[in-house]
């Protein structure tokens, strides 16, 4: 059984078929989807679609993300956040004009299933964005650090590798979990456009809202399979970018 972790899609379903092909999924084959499906290039809704019927034949958890939050709000209540609106909501919004108010229900349904983290049977913890408490995730306060915080990933980077995990200088949000998978920060803020790993976190957003790839990893071999950079595949898009 192979298990991979799937980054920040943000309406690229394009690259998300790209990825999907090149994994060559089978029975028994786990997917973790680690947030952000909607916002950005002109397929969320039809990416929301495509992961509904994904989940029917093969095993798929979907962890939920900020721009996640905003599109269930909307498809619940029709307002429309201005912050939303201008991070990608508009496309969103824009994608969904061919489906039905049942289909509509059926999407409100899957974002209001999905579980905001996930810890598999190897103690493999699975965010959108982080978590601050130094005692884990179940003592989390606030539940929107787990799709707004960037503070984990921030430490990570700046932990000095020389550090053991029996020191008393090791982070303790760290000591919980035998890896930590998240998006929500771009790789490609640090100059990557492949997946990162600092310490025990692998961050696998490569930037596909902006001008980046979407990006899988195998959890077990760490192999990367990454579509082409979304421009190139929504060529009369901007997506989020701003130039």
């Amino acid at each position: 059984m192979r298990i991979f972790a799937i980054g920040d899609i943000h309406g690229g379903l394009k690259a998300l078929i790209q990825v999907l092909n090149k994994i060559e999924i089978k029975d028994g084959d786990t997917l973790i989807f680690m947030g952000d499906y909607v916002d950005g290039w002109s397929e969320s809704a039809q990416v929301i679609q495509f992961l509904i019927e994904l989940s029917q034949k093969i095993n798929s958890v979907f962890i939920k993300g900020n721009h996640d939050v905003w599109c269930e709000n909307w498809l619940r209540s029709d307002d429309v956040d201005p912050i939303w609106y201008m991070h990608g909501g508009k496309e969103t919004i824009e994608s969904y004009a061919p489906f039905s108010e049942d289909e509509k229900k059926k999407h409100l349904a899957f974002f209001e299933n999905m579980p905001l983290y996930y810890i598999d049977d190897k103690n493999r913890l699975f965010v959108h964005a982080g978590f601050t408490s130094m005692h884990g995730v179940e003592k989390e306060v606030y539940k929107e650090t787990f799709y707004f915080d960037r503070t984990l990933w921030e430490m990570a980077l700046t932990k000095d590798s020389n550090i053991s995990e029996d020191s008393l200088m090791y982070p303790n949000r760290l000591k919980h979990y035998k890896e930590i998978y998240i998006g929500h920060t771009p790789t490609t803020n640090f100059k990557s456009d492949t997946p990162m790993h600092a310490g025990n976190v692998w961050n696998i957003d490569t930037g596909a809202a902006f001008k980046g790839k979407l990006s899988a990893i195998d959890l077990d071999s760490k192999a990367i399979f990454q579509s082409d950079n979304l421009p190139a595949l929504y060529p009369n898009e901007k997506g989020r970018n701003k130039d």
